[in-house]
């Protein structure tokens, strides 16, 4: 025991410790979160929120410290003395281009040097961005595009093949793929960081399969979060805004609220936590287009009519519409032959011809609940093990209602995910295993529940009696055919429950909470995911020769919805895939050029593998500018839903995936499919994964002694087994002459892959100017475009050919530099919508969102009023999507720098 003791006290007398503070050159203010090194070792640490550091350590002066932060120039120190006290005046960087990313290549590099397009954005964008939520700052990067389904559920895509929820674009978040796993795709910001716990967000447009797996083929956003070694304290915002301010879609303007609370404790050199929270409140965005829509399985049209001029009108979001018949057939062919006086006015009227009459329907401000909620809360443990190896144990839960745009509208009520996560990570490798649980909650099919609603209410043989009767006394007494029809209608909705009434509130309540393959609108999603992986840098080992890194993961998905959404009525449905990959680079001729090679292999249990490789060259021109060249491809398995969704929707087709049971299960081998475009025999063929290869050129530099920054790229990608869906028909008697009659047949949409080559190309180009005392101007353009893509198939690419995004912004205005502002204006092409739920024109959109601020220096506080939609202009970026207007707030946040 006393040598022990002596042994401690040894130790203890071997050691240093420096003390310290940072100041900014210009203003005096402390600097919180510095980065304080010993250069040539991984020892370190980071100012606290007054600006001061404690670093200790075995090494003996003299020894040299590096303090470096974004914004700022690094600076290093020789310390000869452990009793000096350390004070620094940090100089504010006035050079662009300075950051450093990890996703590009898994290992830090400088922005400049990225192999491959990147966009970063930190946290003192975030801070001072006029957006409401940082997650809509992404939509103001080059070349990305960030659909809207609702407030608080979002979907940015790169290079096409936008949608709500896209299934070729990842987002990580904190290491962790953040999707739902039973939609595989990621929902927004329901679940994981709130702003004040976001440290940088990295988007590498295009493939990135190769590093990242599976889903990478259009983008891959990785958000990352704040160390709480290196972020301490307590931090919270409270923003209060104002929405629907014109009552043009909503009777009375909504209010606002959006808090969020973080706190941080550095409890030792070993051990640190956090605790985040965030509640979102307001009344909703709301899908309004009442439109006509012409449905044919999950194809269709916008065409002219409405309510009163078209008796079969079907409004893009109208639900219960969707019923319809054909009333001569159906309804007044049958009423001639028990009313024998009527058959011959009846059949005077033509019965060769179709009279197509859809039900009443509700709008979606009558059947939705306009109040979205989101509340998320997170927190993490971090402790040191060694001086280069760090555990996490970090839990993300998120809660709440908002809207999905998918096959139909989907209300998600109570939704709950939740992602929990445990990891080492050392300076030269990492291991992790996380798991995502989700469930949906009381979510329902509007489109399914309003027209069950419609039935439960009065049948639709007793509606369309009352309307057909009605329809010909009309006509006997001499009514003009359309007014004939909307008195009809007007008595078969007599009794006609008001949506917001107690009668209607107890049919639909009730009919939404049933699941839909018990007969209601209810849709069960209990679907989890478990992963592990892991990652080693090599180049301790192997850097004579080259950079080498090697990684590999085990994902395993358990499809749980009971029959309501997938295939598996009778029992879960697990998927399993796992890949790994390699990356080998190496400077050459002094740094002028860095070349990259890696691949990577991914094996699914219902597919065969697949190799993807990238190849990537840097050559530098000049300093500070450099031209990058790359191969890189990209695939993705189908989906969990392409491969096991069983669902039948409003537009009366069942969407089925292309797993070889359906085949068997449909009697697809017995009883033949035809194709709706052509009629012939349709062959259904086994669903392949899809792939794409991208090549790219692009250029980034610094040119102005570095105060312009100017980025610039172009592609041109080949899809091969492009994944899309296709109608199919089959009778429902067996005898396929019978597939011709619609009252005999059934409709299928099903996952197909495409024999030819389908392409796409682009290029864009951004500049950011830094000038006359802290003004930064930044402008970007890009275009997208897709081609080779056969008539009679869906491509869902759903991009404007061209978009820009220009900012202009100054944060330190004033005498104290106190004041700051920002002002970003977006425009976007008009484009054709393709989906599911419906296909339509999207007009052009003009955005212009600002703020103004002001700065309280000694509690580190931010005043903000700013406004998304400053003009209030009213666009929707899907078909059947809410129409989105201005979003008016003002904020306070504490402790934010």
């Amino acid at each position: 025991m006393l040598l022990a003791v002596f042994l401690s006290i040894a130790a203890f007398a071997q050691t240093v410790t420096i003390t310290g503070n940072v100041k900014t050159s210009t203003s005096q203010e402390a600097v919180p979160a510095v980065s304080v090194t010993i250069k040539g070792t991984g020892s370190g640490t980071f100012t606290d929120d007054k600006g001061n550091f404690t670093l200790t350590t075995s090494q003996k002066p003299p020894f040299t410290l590096i303090f470096s932060s974004i914004g700022f120039e690094s600076q290093e120190v020789v310390v000869n003395n452990a009793s000096d006290v350390i004070n620094v005046s940090f100089v504010p960087s006035t050079q662009l281009g300075t950051e450093v990313v990890v996703s590009a290549s898994r290992v830090p590099e400088r922005i400049l040097e990225s192999p491959v397009s990147i966009e970063r954005v930190n946290s003192a964008s975030i801070r001072v961005a006029p957006a409401a939520s940082y997650y809509d700052i992404v939509g103001n990067l080059k070349g990305v595009d960030l659909t809207t389904s609702s407030l608080t559920f979002k979907t940015p895509s790169t290079r096409g093949f936008n949608g709500s929820g896209n299934t070729r674009f990842n987002q990580v978040i904190d290491g962790m793929d953040n999707q739902a796993p039973g939609l595989n795709f990621s929902v927004g910001t329901i679940v994981g960081l709130n702003e004040l716990d976001v440290d940088n967000m990295e988007l590498l447009p295009g493939a990135s399969s190769a590093l990242y797996g599976p889903g990478g083929m259009n983008g891959t956003l990785l958000i990352n979060s704040k160390s709480p070694f290196r972020y301490t304290g307590l931090s919270f915002q409270v923003k209060e805004g104002i929405m629907h301010t014109d009552k043009r879609y909503r009777d009375d303007a909504g209010a606002y609220h959006n808090w969020a609370i973080r706190w941080a404790q550095k409890v030792s050199d070993k051990f640190a936590y956090k605790i985040t929270g965030e509640f979102i409140q307001a009344k909703d965005w709301v899908g309004a287009d009442y439109r006509n829509y012409a449905r044919l399985g999950t194809n269709g049209r916008v065409i002219p009519g409405t309510r009163q001029t078209d008796p079969n009108y079907d409004g893009v979001n109208v639900y219960g519409d969707e019923t319809t018949t054909d009333l001569m057939k159906n309804v007044l062919i049958p009423i001639s032959k028990q009313a024998p006086f009527l058959a011959p006015y009846i059949y005077s009227l033509d019965t060769n011809k179709a009279i197509p009459v859809s039900r009443t329907g509700y709008t979606e401000r009558e059947i939705v609940d306009p109040n979205t909620v989101n509340f998320k809360l997170s927190g993490a443990l971090h402790y040191k093990i060694t001086e280069n190896l760090e555990a996490v144990f970090a839990g993300y839960f998120g809660t709440g209602n908002t809207v999905y745009t998918g096959s139909e509208r989907y209300s998600l009520r109570d939704l709950k995910i939740a992602q929990y996560k445990l990891e080492l990570n050392h300076k030269n490798w990492f291991i992790r295993s996380y798991t995502t649980q989700e469930n949906a909650g009381q979510s329902y099919n509007a489109t399914v529940t309003t027209r069950l609603f419609n039935e439960a209410w009065k049948p639709s043989t007793s509606w369309y009696s009352q309307y057909g009767q009605t329809y010909v006394a009309n006509l006997l007494s001499g009514m003009a055919n359309l007014d004939a029809h909307n008195a009809a209608r007007a008595v078969a909705d007599q009794g006609r429950p008001v949506a917001g009434s107690t009668q209607f509130n107890q049919i639909f309540d009730r009919i939404r909470s049933i699941p839909i393959v018990k007969g209601g609108g209810l849709f069960v999603d209990k679907t989890d995911l478990y992963n592990t992986e892991g990652q080693y840098n090599l180049t301790h080992a192997t850097g004579k020769v080259a950079d080498i890194l090697v990684g590999g993961n085990y994902k395993t998905y358990v499809l749980n919805s009971e029959g309501t959404l997938f295939a598996d009525s009778s029992g879960n449905i697990k998927i399993r895939e796992f890949g790994a990959y390699i990356q080998a680079s190496r400077r050459l001729f002094g740094d002028v050029l860095k070349l990259t090679f890696s691949g990577r292999y991914d094996k699914n249990e219902n597919f065969k593998g697949r190799l993807t490789p990238r190849a990537t060259a840097v050559l530098q021109v000049a300093k500070n500018n450099n031209l990058r060249f790359s191969y890189q491809s990209a695939y993705r398995f189908p989906s969990t839903q392409q491969q096991w969704i069983n669902l039948a929707v409003g537009s009366n087709v069942r969407l089925i995936g292309g797993n070889k049971d359906f085949i068997t299960h449909f009697g697809f081998d017995k009883n033949p499919v035809f194709s709706t475009t052509t009629g012939q025999v349709y062959t259904i063929n086994a669903v392949k994964p899809e792939a794409v290869t991208s090549f790219e050129m692009g250029y980034k530099g610094l040119l102005a002694e570095g105060k312009v920054m100017v980025d610039a790229y172009g592609y041109f990608g080949q899809y091969q087994d492009f994944l899309a869906r296709t109608l199919i028909m089959q009778s429902t008697t067996g005898n396929p002459a019978d597939v011709v009659n619609p009252a005999t047949r059934r409709i299928f949409s099903i996952p197909v892959n495409l024999a030819d080559k389908v392409k796409t190309y682009g290029y864009g180009m951004s500049i950011d100017y830094r000038f006359y005392k802290g003004y930064v101007f930044s402008v970007n353009g890009s275009s997208d475009n897709l081609q080779d893509v056969p008539e009679d198939y869906v491509a869902f690419f759903n991009a404007p050919k061209y978009r820009a995004n220009l900012t202009l912004a100054n944060g330190s205005l004033g005498k104290d530099k106190r004041y700051g502002f920002v002002a970003t204006y977006k425009w976007q092409d008009s484009f054709l919508s393709e989906g599911d739920f419906a296909t339509g024109d999207v007009p052009a959109i003009h955005t212009l969102d600002a703020q103004v601020s002001y700065k309280l220096p000694k509690s580190k506080s931010i005043v903000k009023l700013g406004a998304n939609n400053l003009l209030n202009q009213y666009y929707f970026n899907a078909v059947g999507n809410s129409i989105v207007g201005g979003l008016y707030y003002i904020s306070f946040g504490y402790n934010m720098y």
